[in-house]
């Protein structure tokens, strides 16, 4: 059975940067992509970026691309989204989500941008 814990959000000023982990078990992880979303307050969650199994294809959101980073650790079963630059419409509840099982949400991570 697919777990997520997501972790790293907190609260930051405007223009700077946050690193968000994303552990997964219950499955082979090395199989999979992984996926970052995001929800804002009154929002619908949506996509932010995805990475393949083996790191070599990434996508982003528009709105994010050239700010994330998004990686992995297929030995720690781990995915990270480095955020950079960050904005006040970055603030948002991030989760991450396996390919293995599309429809499982973990609890999220909540990154609060200020001005």
């Amino acid at each position: 059975q697919v777990q997520i814990v997501e972790s790293g959000g907190g609260l930051v000023q405007t223009g700077g940067s946050l690193r968000l982990s994303c552990v997964a078990s219950g499955y082979a992880f090395g199989n999979y992509w992984m996926y970052w979303y995001r929800q804002a307050p009154g929002k619908e969650r949506e996509f932010v970026a995805k990475i393949d199994a083996n790191g070599r294809n990434i996508e982003y959101a528009d709105s994010v691309k050239g700010r994330f980073i998004i990686s992995r650790l297929n030995l720690q079963s781990t995915v990270y989204l480095e955020m950079n630059n960050l904005k006040a419409e970055d603030t948002a509840v991030y989760y991450c989500n396996s390919g293995r099982q599309r429809d499982y949400w973990g609890q999220g991570t909540r990154v609060t941008v200020s001005s």
